[in-house]
């Protein structure tokens, strides 16, 4: 028999892209999805199987990080293999408006799924494997570049901040009750399912509708922020080949190259032959309380240690990104054409 695997935060992007590959190999997927009126499984849709079909292997379950005896429950209904923990409020600039939400999601969240397992691997004898999404963006501001696994974290925003608790957290629970444990210390990822509120969707999103006419000016905050860019579904990987090695570990994941905002605008509206510079509107409301200038990881231990390397490059993401949604923009021309008035955030 196959694996199997559950995944917090399924919807998201990296969900998406985790899903994909697990199923690729024979995995039974679960995914905890939160409950609300309207359906946010547009990631995955293209996966998913009615219930009722013998053959499929990717189920859903309602569920919230918070809600402790739920994710117990949960375990012990799905008995995983393998979780891999990527549920939060990810968005860096909205974590200064919901700071408390966030912590919760991402700290106390971690904490009980990690609580859970421990539970269960008591109750049952049977190992889990754990993996947890931390982030690049716990580095902050610190001077040293590249940023690797012996950097220390200089958190600047309660997103941060969150991650930093929680990688702790992954930490000692591997030290203090031999749970197979790993951080994935990942770098800015991104692709077509990336957010439409995210700067390098924003910036794709607004370049195909400005090419098409349907847009006029495009919002943004810091220029000058530089960071290092890759593609999910080659990051999603580093996540699986964590969980296979003999022991658990801390891995950087990175492209070992940085770019800035404005370098990201000349390469998106370069490939579409427009000058970014006559619809770039720099709006101080977009700009974060502390900000980050430079993140640029060193993903050597990923590479000798997991055999990882990041496939797609900068400029193969970005001009990605710029034909997904130039196809997205073209299908919003067609429809409002057509006489249907649907605006951009119908489209998100």
């Amino acid at each position: 028999m196959g694996k199997t695997a559950l995944i917090t935060g399924i919807t998201g992007q990296d969900g998406s892209y985790l899903t994909e590959l697990l199923l690729e190999k024979g995995y039974e997927v679960h995914g905890v999805i939160r409950r609300s009126s309207t359906f946010s499984t547009e990631r995955i849709e293209h996966l998913y199987r009615d219930i009722h079909d013998p053959g499929s292997r990717l189920h859903l379950h309602y569920g919230d990080m918070l809600d402790a005896l739920g994710m117990r429950r949960l375990i012990s209904d799905t008995q995983p293999h393998e979780i891999y923990n990527l549920a939060a409020q990810s968005h860096v600039r909205t974590s200064f408006d919901q700071p408390v939400y966030t912590t919760e999601s991402i700290s106390i969240g971690t904490l009980n799924l990690l609580e859970a397992i421990r539970d269960y691997q008591d109750a049952t004898g049977r190992e889990v494997r754990f993996y947890q999404a931390s982030s690049s963006e716990m580095f902050g501001n610190i001077r040293e570049v590249p940023q690797s696994e012996s950097t220390r974290f200089y958190p600047r925003s309660p997103y941060a901040c969150a991650k930093v608790h929680a990688y702790w957290t992954t930490v000692n629970y591997r030290e203090a009750y031999n749970t197979f444990a790993c951080n994935g210390i990942l770098f800015n990822h991104e692709s077509p399912r990336r957010g439409e509120t995210f700067v390098t969707r924003k910036i794709t999103r607004a370049a195909t509708r400005i090419k098409l006419g349907r847009q006029a000016k495009l919002y943004l905050g810091n220029l000058d922020a530089k960071r290092d860019w890759g593609f999910a579904g080659d990051y999603v990987e580093a996540m699986w080949l964590m969980l296979q090695q003999h022991d658990p570990d801390d891995f950087v994941v990175a492209t070992g190259e940085s770019f800035s905002v404005r370098d990201f605008l000349n390469e998106a509206f370069g490939y579409l032959e427009i000058d970014w510079q006559d619809h770039v509107v720099i709006d101080p409301k977009y700009f974060r309380p502390t900000e980050v200038n430079e993140l640029r990881g060193d993903a050597s231990k990923a590479r000798n240690l997991l055999g990882w390397k990041p496939r797609v490059s900068f400029q193969q993401l970005v001009r990605m990104m710029i034909d997904a949604d130039m196809r997205l923009a073209q299908r919003e021309d067609a429809l409002v054409c057509a006489g249907f008035e649907e605006t951009h955030a119908e489209w998100e």
